[in-house]
């Protein structure tokens, strides 16, 4: 396919069909343009106070000042970040960045297990986290390379006496802090103070377009979590492709839909996902937004609490978030008036889902895919009522796509194939994994696999309509089959497992587990409670059945295919007799 020539008259007014990639020189230089433009709006707000852009600025040069003048970090050194939605994760990944450090986005939630592998995988000598997580660190810190620890509490970045007041609830009343001992660590304040002290920090961060600045985990297409190597290009061009959609004008009326400057989007999914990374970090930041963190969106009550002095601009979130809301008896009476951008992505939007909000809401759903390897971004549906449900928008500007059949060639338009993607928001490669990078990508290195089955239409739209790989979409979060496998075969009792997605109204799709036991007696509470100590919470099986055989290959391989048959059979069944 000709992209130029296919996407020449496709687009909606005001979306271009190439970004300029020498607008900024790095992602550092995104932020100091911003942080100067629009120095006294307001850039992100958490728990009832708002960090303007100058703010923004001073506080991540005090902690760039710290890193570089009271540790013995240096550009290229791994400093993990671990934190919920809070205004602390801004901070310090900007920080990170400026004093010439990768980050390393950490999920808050993970196991002991899971955090040993990222750090040690990354190579982190230094992790920013918050206190609620402290004591899986001070168990696990012996075995990794950590040299630094930073700690945070929720309320650290209000002023007193309220920072007091909510820190000790948190810790005392409502018990959300487990004892923990690390003597060394560095509170996140103090780093701040100190910082302040310092000589200017030295711009000697990692300021070449091909410079890796971020190690988002991932499984890939197979196997256990791979750091993939986000570089200042992958980044930069993303956000500025992103930032091309959210320009859209509206056809009627000649206006952008979503205004230039001072949007309040809400922020709900994790900063420390690649898909809130870059949508709150970069594309809304570098156009002036404002986000409003939420750091426990499960929270519903709180959720809508938080969210109804806003009147709000924008809205990203995932299916199952957009359901629990418009259950919710409150969320009718927040302010939409203003609302004029949804964005949807990280796990299929159910149709009924996109007319419920629509009605609600006046806004439609504008549906989104992209991958961890891409920075996420690849397609992206427009706003303004040119949403079509169903796909996932077109690709987005400066992004080649194409189809590909079994043997690797390029299928007709309106057939499908596996979703190839080619442009400058594909990751480097897999951090110290070339083999797998190698794995990733068609023969001639050009184009990345999605993995995904697809469709193209004729006017470009996209539409995922299978997965080739066994991945399962967890209410947005990866699961991959191996990692679950590997946990639940260390049980004595168990023989043989196999893990499978299977259809699910709540997360849009659940893990189901299936058990050969070696033991008779081991029950399905015994599984659960050894699962519980090795995986987090979204990797949990949902379901698990015994067997006294699993469906093989003749070589030995295990038959997921077979058992996802069985089980769509199932549903199928149960369905007609409903």
């Amino acid at each position: 396919m000709d992209f130029e020539q296919f996407y020449q008259d496709k687009y909606p007014a005001g979306i271009p069909r190439e970004i300029d990639l020498n607008k900024y020189k790095n992602m550092v230089d995104v932020f100091e343009q911003a942080v100067q433009k629009f120095a006294d709006k307001p850039a992100f707000t958490a728990v009832g106070v708002t960090l303007t852009y100058r703010d923004l600025d001073t506080q991540s040069r005090n902690f760039a000042a710290w890193l570089q003048n009271k540790t013995d970090l240096k550009p290229g050194d791994r400093i993990a970040i671990q934190m919920p939605n809070i205004l602390q994760f801004p901070i310090a990944m900007y920080g990170a960045l400026r004093a010439g450090m990768i980050v390393v986005n950490t999920n808050p939630l993970y196991t002991e297990r899971e955090m040993l592998h990222q750090f040690n995988d990354s190579g982190a000598k230094a992790l920013v986290c918050m206190d609620v997580f402290a004591r899986s660190v001070q168990n696990i810190r012996a075995r990794t390379g950590l040299q630094h620890v930073i700690v945070t509490r929720l309320a650290d970045m209000l002023p007193a006496p309220k920072r007091i007041l909510i820190n000790a609830a948190a810790k005392y009343i409502k018990k959300m802090v487990p004892a923990y001992s690390l003597p060394d660590a560095v509170r996140f304040r103090t780093a701040l103070s100190k910082g302040a002290a310092c000589p200017r920090f030295s711009e000697n961060y990692m300021r070449n377009p091909d410079d890796t600045i971020i190690l988002q985990y991932t499984g890939g297409t197979t196997g256990v979590a791979k750091g993939a190597e986000l570089t200042n290009r992958n980044l930069v061009a993303n956000m500025l492709q992103s930032g091309a959609i959210l320009r859209q004008v509206d056809p009627a009326t000649g206006e952008r839909i979503k205004p230039n400057v001072g949007s309040k989007v809400v922020a709900p999914l994790p900063l420390y996902h690649i898909y809130s990374f870059t949508t709150h970090l970069m594309a809304l930041f570098e156009q002036g937004d404002q986000s409003i963190l939420i750091a426990n969106p499960r929270d519903t009550d709180m959720f809508v609490r938080m969210i109804k002095p806003h009147q709000l601009t924008g809205f990203i979130g995932l299916n199952t978030l957009f359901v629990s809301l418009l259950n919710h008896p409150e969320f009718k009476n927040c302010d939409f008036s203003k609302l004029c951008l949804t964005l949807s992505g990280g796990t299929a939007l159910v149709d009924n889902t996109a007319k419920r909000w629509r009605e609600l809401t006046g806004c439609g759903i504008s549906e989104a895919y992209g991958l961890t390897e891409c920075s996420p971004a690849v397609c992206m549906n427009p706003a303004g009522g040119l949403e079509r449900d169903g796909t996932v928008g077109q690709a987005v500007p400066g992004t080649a796509l194409k189809c590909i059949d079994d043997q690797g060639q390029e299928v007709a338009i309106g057939e499908r194939g596996e979703l190839c993607v080619k442009g400058p928001q594909v990751m480097k490669g897999y951090w110290k994994r070339p083999d797998a990078t190698a794995e990733s990508f068609t023969e001639d290195g050009q184009w990345l696999r999605t993995g995904d089955v697809a469709v193209i239409d004729e006017d470009g739209y996209v539409k995922i309509v299978d997965r080739i790989k066994d991945m399962i979409l967890v209410s947005g979060f990866n699961v991959y089959p191996n990692e679950i496998e590997d946990v639940v075969a260390k049980h004595p009792a168990v023989e043989n497992c196999a893990v499978i997605g299977v259809n699910d109204e709540k997360t849009g799709e659940a893990v189901k587990l299936f058990i050969v036991a070696s033991d008779a007696n081991v029950t399905v509470d015994d599984i659960k409670l050894h699962c519980r100590e090795n995986l987090t919470a979204y990797k949990m099986p949902r379901y698990i059945e015994f067997r006294t055989e699993l469906p093989m290959s003749p070589v030995g391989k295990i038959l997921r295919r077979e058992l996802k048959d069985e089980e769509a059979a199932k549903q199928t069944e149960q369905a007609s007799v409903a």
